[in-house]
């Protein structure tokens, strides 16, 4: 059987979606602990381990890059920090029922019923920002549009508090951070205090809640499966939303074709979306663990291995479409890109984030015709996630004398 080939990929194995060269199909590469990864890179087969998990178990899916040393497990541990297995991490047979749990919380029929309210939302801000971009003043696409809305709208799904949301947004990156980065010994305390104190405010509402809550705590009787399950949507769930957006709209202002054609009503948001999925997700890689010895595309798998699913890249496989490097809304195959996933552990929540981000397109797309790009998203380097954190824009001339 081939082995697969060691790559270079080590001083970017946290910076993924800036790697253009050419990679094998499956690659060998270690990162900055020293840890082996096996990096799959071809779109079929990633698809091909996310529909087997039994033999590529989920079990790692939550597991710190980083290992987590004994003085910042403290500060978890004083807070009551635990992450049971429920729906990422969760190869058992509770994933099901847990899953519909959520699942019903999101259906579509609830989740069309917020559009309506958000595009209101949307619109407001869109004007305001507009009337800004007018006076010559620049923008902050991220903080000021993109940064909370999924959140707004999960918390009315979910009943989430509002004044829990600010505290959400603050954990939710850090959680991100803290599990997916590359980090030193006092950042990883300062997360873990962040990410405690978070937790200890879930488990308040996790136990007295209703909805969603309430569901999951009659189901499996244990606040921690009801806390690790809201743990991992809270982030899952809207983090990862407004990421896309940001990204998505930043891929936008360098795209003048595709914004006239969402104008003219030639291309449709819906298109833009999907191709916005294949080309920028804001997951760019997600985990597995063999469960046995196995075999992928001709390489040999050892039983423990850890299996990096390069999603970013497999929806750039030439395989997949005939122009991977385009953004060319509508083209075939573009909407089989793996930006939610595939199999029993899909993105719960597709169609949630499908809707969002059709929204925000729709409304937004004329705020950046004619847009000047003063400061691009910048990402921090990261396993799975982008996490941008500005978007700044201001108008050209013309735009900010005949408005959007």
């Amino acid at each position: 059987m081939a082995q697969p080939s060691t790559g270079s990929l080590t001083g970017v194995l946290f910076r993924t979606w800036l790697d253009t060269a050419d990679r094998p199909d499956v690659l060998t590469v270690a990162d900055h602990t020293g840890t082996e990864h096996l990096v799959v890179t071809r779109h079929a087969l990633v698809r091909e381990v996310l529909a087997d998990p039994r033999t590529y178990r989920p079990d790692n899916a939550l597991d710190a890059v980083t290992p987590i040393p004994v003085a910042a497990l403290r500060v978890l541990t004083r807070s009551g920090f635990r992450l049971p297995p429920t729906l990422a991490n969760n190869g058992g047979p509770s994933h099901p029922a847990i899953r519909a749990i959520v699942a019903d919380a999101l259906h579509p029929h609830r989740v069309e019923a917020q559009r309506p309210w958000l595009t209101a939302v949307v619109r407001e801000r869109v004007d305001r920002l507009a009337a800004t971009l007018r006076t010559g003043e620049t923008i902050d696409v991220y903080a000021d549009l993109a940064a909370d809305l999924p959140l707004l709208v999960l918390a009315r799904l979910v009943d989430l508090p509002d004044a829990k949301v600010e505290v959400v947004k603050e954990f939710a990156r850090a959680a991100l951070e803290l599990f997916w980065a590359p980090v030193d010994l006092d950042r990883q305390l300062a997360l873990a205090e962040t990410v405690g104190r978070f937790h200890a405010v879930l488990r308040e509402f996790a136990a007295g809640a209703p909805g969603l809550p309430a569901r999951l705590r009659e189901y499996s009787g244990s606040l921690d499966v009801t806390v690790g399950a809201l743990f991992f949507l809270l982030v899952a769930g809207q983090e990862t939303t407004s990421q896309f957006l940001t990204l998505l709209l930043h891929r936008l202002t360098g795209e003048p074709a595709i914004l006239d054609g969402l104008a003219a009503g030639t291309i449709s948001p819906a298109d833009v979306v999907e191709e916005g999925l294949r080309l920028e997700p804001p997951i760019v890689t997600w985990r597995r663990v063999a469960a046995r010895d196995t075999t992928l595309g001709g390489t040999c798998v050892a039983r423990g291995t850890s299996i990096v699913l390069w999603l970013a890249r497999a929806g750039r496989d030439p395989a997949l479409v005939p122009d991977p490097h385009t953004f060319r809304p509508g083209q075939r195959g573009s909407r089989r890109h793996l930006a939610f996933g595939s199999g029993a552990h899909r993105c719960v929540g597709a169609h949630l984030a499908r809707m969002e981000s059709e929204v925000v397109v729709t409304e937004t797309a004329p705020l950046l015709r004619g847009a000047r790009v003063v400061r691009a998203p910048w990402t921090p380097d990261n396993l799975s996630f982008r996490l941008p954190d500005t978007f700044q824009i201001t108008a050209s001339a013309d735009a900010a004398r005949d408005g959007p």
